[in-house]
Parts: structure tokens; C-alpha cells; sequence
């Protein structure tokens, strides 16, 4: 029997073991230093000023938005998303406004953006679907005419690159996902990035139950002045992330560029080799954008015949996503969508991380090729 092949695997050694263990040796594994450690690191990788550890980019979302003051206001959003990025907004008290895809990248469709603001929209969420830039101009553009706060769900982006700068720097907050199966990873966690410093300061404070002090800045060896005192100055939540999950991205940056590398080289083969293959089309790419490839996504015809097929095959894949505005939680604000709604019933995620052997894709190539020939394997039948 062939090894499985998984859809994700994150990317774990030495380095990140011996992170760990220091920091767990230290015994100081809540926010710490290691957490603002790696926020100066991370804000100097991406480009921007600011950079706030999270324990989710559902938490950057969210803070971003309430930030953005869209309480009541219209948020214009992808629907073919992961459903948190819908919830943030609703969280923030804003209203999801869904607009349509390109279908050859899955990015928002900037001509449909444009047809639906109106004068209650407050923000656009731009989502980097699978590392590939959205077209980012326009979509400033027309921000600043309107008077609209950006904020980029570049939870599929960390290294991706839009004209020579990095994802999440190009909007007024960028937001970042280390979940397992992510281009880096903290086990979970997240990141947002801002050149603003004031809104920085008060996603600093809101992470923590809105106090004004945490732990570390009132207690942290050599501090001249110790003082249990802090104040609470707003509502907040419980968003920090803590030195431990901390280590593990410190490590996981040493390796970001490479890992990436890899991935684009992957999905550089897989390109090649779906080439002139009839009823199978990898997503395009852009020539002003280099993706982060954080997903391998097909478009085939008979999506869930494919599905069964891999995975009689011993071979994991998945589809990302189903449409929001098809859910039933978001009904109040669905919408026709012509484009989403024909292309997410033909892509397919297929195996794509950093340790996937030239052997293991080669599998995938050839079962995917198979299908599409017409020679499909049966799942096996129960007991």
C-alpha cells in the first residue's frame, strides 16, 4: 500500500524544536519577548511600521474592521472565502456586501467592487486567494476616491509580492494567518500589519481586554520602575499571542523565502504538466504579482468525481471554499454571483507544501492525468 499523500503538512525541524524548548526552559511562555520579537521581525520582513501578534487572523480581521469603524457601514468582500472573514465583518457590526470573482484567479472582480459602493460602504477586505495578488491599484484607487479603508486578508500571502512590495503592506491593514496549514505556521496564530501607529496602539490595547499595561511591559527583568497597575479603557478580547506559538514563527521565518521557492516551483510543475490537458485548467498567474503558492487549486468539470478518484488513489484534496453568500447564517445578505457560483463547483485543492517530494507529485500528476483520460478509479466499497 502507497503512502498517503496529505493535501497540507506544515514544514517542522530541528530549529523549531530547540525554539520551543528554549522558550519553554525560559519559563516565560505567555507574551513576552519572543512575541515582540517577532513583531519587529515580521513588520521589517513585510515592509510596514507595525506589526501586532494575534491568536488568529480571524482576531487581525476583526480588530482591522472595528478599527475601520464599519458598525452599520457596508464591507465589500469576496464571497469565495473561509467563512471567518465574513464573520469578522459582522463581528465589527459592519454589513457583508458580496462581490464577484475573476474566474481564472479567484480574486475579487475590481469592475464589480466598483459597480456596488455605495455612500454607506466604509471598507473593502481584499482577499489574496491561494498567495496570487489581487490587481491592488484599482482597487486603491478606488478606496481613496470614496474614502475607503483597505484591509487585505493575506492569509493565503506571506511572501507574496504585488509590484515589488509585500502582501499586506499595500492597504491600511494587512492581515496574516500562521494556522497549521499555512506558508509559516505558530501551530495558530495570526498578524496585522499597519503603517497607521495610533491604530496599532489601540489593536495593542484591544487584544487584552483593552488594558493599557500588559504583563511584560509592568514586570519584565530590569525594569526600573515595577508597578502592578493598569487601566481598562475600553472593551476588548482575549487576542494575544503568546511566546511559544512566538518561537515557532521566529523559526519558521528563517525558512519562509525557501519554502516558498519550493512551492512555486511545484506549482510550476503541475502547471507543466496540466498543459494542453483537456478539462483541466491550473489558476492563471499575473505578471505584476509573484504568488506566495499557498494552495494548489484546479478547475475541472466533474470536481467530486476527481475528489473520489484522488482519494481512492490514496491521495488528500479538498475544495476551497464554498461561497459565503450560499451559507445559510449569511442569507440576509446573499446575492447573485454569477461568476463564484459557476467556478467553485469545478476547483479542487490538490497536495501543494514544501516537503511534497518530486515521487508524491509525480502520483498526483499522473492520477489527476488519469482522470481526466477517462481512467478513474473506483473508491473501494464499505466493509
Amino acid at each position: 500500500m502507497s503512502e498517503r499523500i496529505q493535501l497540507f503538512r506544515p514544514t517542522i525541524g530541528a530549529a523549531e524544536k530547540a525554539a520551543l524548548c528554549e522558550t519553554l526552559d525560559s519559563r516565560w511562555v505567555g507574551r513576552g519577548p519572543r512575541s515582540i520579537r517577532f513583531e519587529e521581525r515580521f513588520a521589517e520582513y513585510i515592509g510596514v511600521d507595525h506589526a501586532v501578534a494575534l491568536n488568529s487572523a480571524t482576531a487581525a480581521l476583526h480588530l482591522g474592521l472595528l478599527c475601520a469603524e464599519v458598525e452599520g457601514q457596508e464591507v465589500l468582500t469576496s464571497s469565495l472565502t473561509w467563512v471567518s472573514s465574513t464573520q469578522a465583518i459582522l463581528l465589527a457590526g459592519g454589513r457583508p456586501v458580496f462581490c464577484d470573482i475573476e474566474p481564472d484567479t479567484l480574486n475579487l472582480s475590481v469592475d464589480d467592487v466598483a459597480r456596488k459602493i455605495t455612500p454607506t460602504t466604509r471598507a473593502i477586505v481584499v482577499t489574496h486567494y491561494g498567495g496570487q495578488a489581487c490587481d491592488m491599484d484599482p482597487v486603491l484607487e478606488l478606496a481613496a476616491a470614496h474614502g475607503l479603508t483597505v484591509v487585505e486578508d493575506a492569509a493565503h500571502g506571506c511572501g507574496g509580492i504585488y509590484r515589488g512590495r509585500r502582501l499586506g503592506s499595500l492597504g491600511d491593514v494587512g492581515c496574516f494567518s500562521f494556522q497549521a496549514t499555512k506558508n509559516m505556521t505558530t501551530g495558530d496564530g495570526g498578524m496585522l500589519v499597519t503603517g497607521d501607529e495610533a491604530l496599532a496602539g489601540r489593536v495593542r490595547k484591544l487584544r487584552w481586554c483593552g488594558i493599557t499595561r500588559p504583563t511584560w511591559e509592568r514586570f519584565r527583568p530590569g525594569q526600573p520602575k515595577r508597578s502592578w497597575m493598569y487601566e481598562v479603557e475600553e472593551v476588548g478580547w482575549k487576542y494575544e499571542m503568546n511566546d511559544l506559538a512566538a518561537a515557532l514563527g521566529l523559526a519558521q521565518m528563517d525558512s519562509l523565502e525557501a519554502n516558498n521557492q519550493r512551492r512555486r516551483e511545484l506549482m510550476d510543475r503541475y502547471r507543466e504538466a496540466f498543459s494542453g490537458l483537456d478539462g483541466v485548467d491550473c489558476l492563471a498567474s499575473r505578471d505584476y504579482a509573484v504568488s506566495a503558492c499557498y494552495n494548489a487549486v484546479i478547475q475541472v468539470d466533474d470536481r467530486d468525481g476527481l475528489f473520489a478518484h484522488l482519494d481512492a488513489c490514496g491521495i488528500d484534496s479538498n475544495v476551497h471554499f464554498y461561497p459565503n453568500h450560499l451559507y445559510r447564517l449569511f442569507r440576509p445578505y446573499t446575492t447573485r454571483l454569477p461568476v463564484t457560483e459557476r467556478v467553485w463547483e469545478r476547483i479542487l485543492s490538490i497536495p501543494l507544501y514544501p516537503g511534497l517530494t518530486d515521487e508524491h507529485q509525480d502520483r498526483v500528476i499522473a492520477a489527476v492525468r488519469a482522470f481526466a483520460e477517462g481512467e478513474r478509479r473506483q473508491p473501494a466499497a464499505a466493509g
